[in-house]
């Protein structure tokens, strides 16, 4: 397939011009990464964004191995002298790699098959000829001459019984015949799931005895009953009613148009025994593939949401660790996030020293003028969180606390990066060090933890961990550049994710921070060993000195557009010290950005992302968002009651509904038909994580702690 070609078809699928897929691809090709042509390439790709952008290049991926796979397919049948003009156009005119490995079927190597031991005894002229043969006493005139002892055919019934065996394989491979079963499963097929042992007890048992359309069935059911079937509970299998239409369309196969019995017996032993397994094993992969994407895609988008969570700036915190047996790990951090004081205090079980822990805790508080009292949300936090709220009853001053998502914490602690920014701390301590930083800025912290450890998907165990941990480091590099880094605070581990920086040239540049003190400009950097003239062009626009001395420095704003900038104060008669003073921003509000477009010579999308820089100088994105719900006092699972009203934040999105925090050790369920009083397709299209939402009590469930909430008023 010519590129030309490729990219009129991406565009169709895509609903986007040939054009601005050509461009894209161009422009990837070229070495450009995706967030760099989404913020500063917007002219040439008619502002695509980074969504646009990565559905052209998986599907700009994806025909290129098509044409790849086309052509070895193409050569193999070729070295077999098999390749017809007919075949090639079959194969040539194929848009996914499916068609072309069904189409390729009949010509693959086999192992050694029924069909190919009734071959190799001489049996392929008998198969032919009983195609042909309308009768089946003809069939078994014709049989007697391909008796052969040396060859393995000692009966006339055995020559017909192989001449049938290769007859069922050919109709099996034939590329059409399997396309249309194929398509009739998917359609008409159910999944059938039973237990292998009904008395058993176990967290599959809503399976024990389940059908559900194939068409139909959700992504985390089909992970759930493939999980129950790894773990031996399940028994899976693929049904279809109405088989006798399928026979029929094998039967029609054959050249005749009644054909004997013969060919009948075909038809039932090929679906049976060859087409039937095959086609449930390719449809058991596809709805496996389509699960995983979505359980995929549903931790990319919780992921994302929980990096660009807003941070809480400016205030000095103290982290709580809770744990039982061995204490809780407390940690103090200042304002910027450097620790200060470590410490364990016992207030839980066994030791219960409440007293003892108070007075701990109530010091800390005082000598640091803590702000914020952040407690992980882990075992032992329901009775950490009560010993706070208590606490912060009798401080006789404005301190509230916050329940902190720890998930991965642990994962952190242990970590070689961990131990080399606290070599001196044990592992729990680092946790409490890294529980208080999530709160100050959620995205610095996450990003030095693996992304699938941080709890925010569903059966992510169960999908390609390839494709989940590519699918991740693509989400937290959107996350960091769509904020942008003060390159004079950034870690190693959040820089690695900047555009076109790697882990390599990450580390040289705070070895060169080190050296300097500070960076004080942008063309600094050009001196940071291994990030050549590329790596700046992709990277400068994201790192930010909010205190150098050029104020563009602190903007997203690329040095390559600083001409433009200069032009364009010189037109509104202000200077760049002036960035950011109520007399530029009111003159910047009332130009015509068209007109200012065509007189800076610039286009239109640029000069509207500088205004926009030059209005809110060292903006950060996230604090538009929602902040998170601080607490004063302790909400207990017996103080619910139905009916109840209450504030909470969304901890998770899944398939079926949205995780709450409200206060309690365990999140309450918003379960999908919760959500609205409208038809809601799936939870993402009302909430994401970090959301602040109402929500009312439906019910508690007091022995297993369960809450269920729902969104709408009244809702029962």
């Amino acid at each position: 397939m010519k590129a030309q070609e490729r990219f009129h078809m991406i565009a169709a699928e895509l609903g986007l011009s040939p054009q601005q897929v050509q461009i894209s691809v161009e422009l990837m090709e070229e070495g450009n990464t995706i967030p760099f042509i989404a913020r500063y390439r917007k002219e040439r790709t008619k502002e695509l964004d980074e969504e646009q952008l990565r559905a052209i290049e998986d599907r700009n991926q994806y025909m290129i191995q098509l044409d790849q796979r086309k052509e070895e397919v193409l050569r193999l049948i070729d070295e077999q002298g098999k390749l017809t003009e007919e075949l090639r156009q079959k194969i040539e005119e194929a848009t996914i790699i499916q068609t072309v490995e069904d189409l390729y079927r009949p010509y693959r190597p086999k192992r050694k098959t029924r069909a190919s031991v009734a071959r190799e005894r001489g049996l392929q002229p008998l198969a032919e000829k009983m195609l042909q043969l309308e009768e089946e006493e003809e069939v078994e005139r014709e049989a007697p001459s391909f008796v052969d002892d040396e060859k393995g055919v000692e009966t006339a019934e055995a020559a017909i019984a192989g001449a049938m065996d290769i007859l069922a394989e050919e109709l099996a491979d034939d590329a059409d015949i399997r396309k249309w079963i194929r398509d009739f499963y998917q359609h008409r097929g159910e999944l059938v799931s039973e237990a292998k042992n009904p008395e058993e007890k176990s967290v599959y048992e809503m399976y024990y005895d389940h059908r559900e359309s194939v068409k139909k069935m959700p992504a985390h059911r089909i992970l759930a009953v493939n999980r129950g079937e790894r773990e031996e509970i399940l028994k899976i299998r693929i049904e279809v009613a109405e088989e006798e239409k399928i026979l029929a369309k094998l039967i029609s196969w054959f050249p005749a148009k009644n054909p004997h019995r013969f060919l009948q017996e075909v038809a039932v032993d090929s679906y049976k025994r060859l087409i039937a397994p095959s086609i449930e094993r390719e449809i058991r992969g596809s709805l496996t593939d389509r699960a995983e994407q979505q359980a995929i895609h549903i931790f990319a988008e919780n992921l994302r949401k929980l990096l660009l969570q807003p941070p809480i700036r400016g205030k000095k915190v103290l982290a709580l660790d809770p744990a039982y047996r061995t204490g809780c790990k407390l940690a103090v951090v200042d304002d910027t996030g450097k620790m200060q004081e470590v410490g364990v205090v016992y207030p839980t079980p066994p030791e219960s020293k409440v007293q003892e822990a108070k007075k701990i805790v109530k010091k800390l508080v005082e000598k640091y003028e803590v702000d914020i009292i952040a407690i992980g949300n882990g075992t032992a936090s329901r009775e950490t969180e009560s010993f706070v709220a208590e606490l912060l009853g009798e401080m006789g001053r404005e301190l509230y606390y916050i329940m902190v998502n720890e998930a991965g914490a642990s994962v952190y602690s242990a970590s070689k990066l961990a131990k080399e920014e606290f070599p001196d701390l044990d592992a729990a301590q680092r946790s409490a060090v890294s529980i208080a930083r999530r709160l100050q800025d959620p995205l610095a912290e996450l990003v030095k933890i693996e992304p699938k450890a941080v709890g925010v998907g569903q059966y992510q165990h169960d999908v390609s961990q390839k494709q989940l941990s590519e699918s991740l480091t693509t989400v937290v590099e959107s996350a960091v550049n769509h904020v942008g880094v003060d390159v004079n605070t950034a870690s190693v581990s959040l820089l690695r994710y900047v555009s076109g920086v790697n882990a390599t040239v990450a580390k040289n540049i705070i070895q060169l921070r080190e050296e300097l003190g500070r960076f004080q400009d942008r063309k600094q950097l050009k001196k940071v060993p291994r990030l050549g003239a590329k790596t700046y062009e992709q990277c400068i626009g994201f790192l930010r000195i909010p205190e150098g001395e050029d104020p563009l420095d602190k903007t997203p704003i690329h040095p390559e557009s600083y001409p433009v900038v200069t032009a364009l104060l010189e037109k509104l008669d202000c200077r760049p010290e002036e960035i950011g003073s109520r007399t530029l921003n009111d003159r910047l509000h009332r130009i015509k950005v068209e007109d200012m477009a065509e007189v800076l010579d610039c286009g239109i999308p640029t000069l509207r992302d500088i205004i926009d820089a030059l209005l809110r100088p060292g903006r950060d994105p996230r604090e538009e968002l929602p902040a998170p719900i601080l607490r004063s006092d302790v909400l207990q699972l017996e103080d619910l009651k139905e009916g109840m009203e209450l504030k909470g934040t969304v901890r998770n999105v899944v398939d079926f509904g949205a995780f709450v925090d409200i206060g309690l050790k365990n999140d309450g369920l918003v379960h999908i038909s919760k959500m609205s009083e409208r038809f809601v397709r799936h939870p993402m299209d009302i909430v994401g994580v970090g959301d602040v939402v109402d929500v009312w009590v439906l019910g508690v469930d007091l022995e297993r702690e369960r809450v269920s909430l729902s969104m709408v008023p009244g809702k029962q």
